[in-house]
């Protein structure tokens, strides 16, 4: 009796093995395909296909709302992006950088600026401040309001970390120096960021030969003139 009790545990064991198996390979199988279709612009398919993640995938299933949220966002429904937003930083208990990233962008296109710059922070406190993306936006909401030093403190933070946004930081210092009056170091900075896009930042090379100009012209108006980016 005790073997017979022995085997039907182990058969229970075994089943439930194949099962969180088979639940694995479709929740990664559903993740694949709807990134396919996303590098397709199928965002609605897409939608359909993170559907199918279950609500017990754990770190996937937080993954799949997040990417329905960007695929409503593509679509222009930007309330639905905002509620999958939430809903993923939610899912991992405040502990979604790319997601509060996210939904700042998606609160700052709908002006809500203030709502903006709380995702932006979320972002960055959940990444202990290696999410660079989110300073980068910070840097541009304080430009934006004339906030001039603790722009370039945001800018030269985010360019100071390796990814798509630096050459646009090193751009946006450059403008942040210049418009404070440090023509010399913002020339640096303009240079610096037509290096690291390989010349093909054309604000950068705009923003240099008016900076150049500046600084033999003196003509303080013409600052007016630089380019954020």
């Amino acid at each position: 009796m005790k073997l017979r009790n022995c085997l039907f545990s182990t058969i229970i064991l075994i089943s439930s093995a194949i099962v969180i198996n088979a639940q694995t390979v479709e929740t990664s199988s559903a993740l694949r395909r709807g990134d396919a279709l996303v590098a397709q612009a199928k965002y609605k398919a897409a939608i359909e296909e993170y559907g199918k993640v279950s609500s017990r995938a754990g770190e996937s299933y937080a993954r799949a709302i997040y990417n329905i949220g960007v695929c409503h966002y593509e679509l222009w429904q930007t309330d639905e992006a905002l509620s999958f937003y939430k809903r993923a930083i939610e899912l991992k208990q405040g502990n979604y950088p790319r997601a509060s990233h996210a939904l700042g962008v998606a609160f700052e296109d709908q002006g809500k600026l203030a709502e903006a710059k709380e995702a932006y922070l979320q972002a960055i406190a959940a990444s202990r401040r290696e999410f660079a993306p989110a300073t980068y936006k910070l840097g541009v909401l304080a430009a934006k309001a004339g906030e001039f030093k603790q722009a370039a403190s945001l800018f030269r933070d985010a360019a100071s970390r390796d990814g798509h946004h630096a050459a646009a930081s090193r751009n946006n210092l450059g403008v942040m120096l210049a418009q404070l009056g440090f023509l010399k170091e913002a020339e640096a900075e303009f240079v610096i960021a037509l290096k690291q896009s390989a010349g093909a930042l054309d604000d950068a090379a705009h923003n240099l030969t008016l900076c150049r100009s500046l600084m033999t012209n003196s003509k303080a108006f013409e600052i007016e003139k630089l380019r954020l980016l």
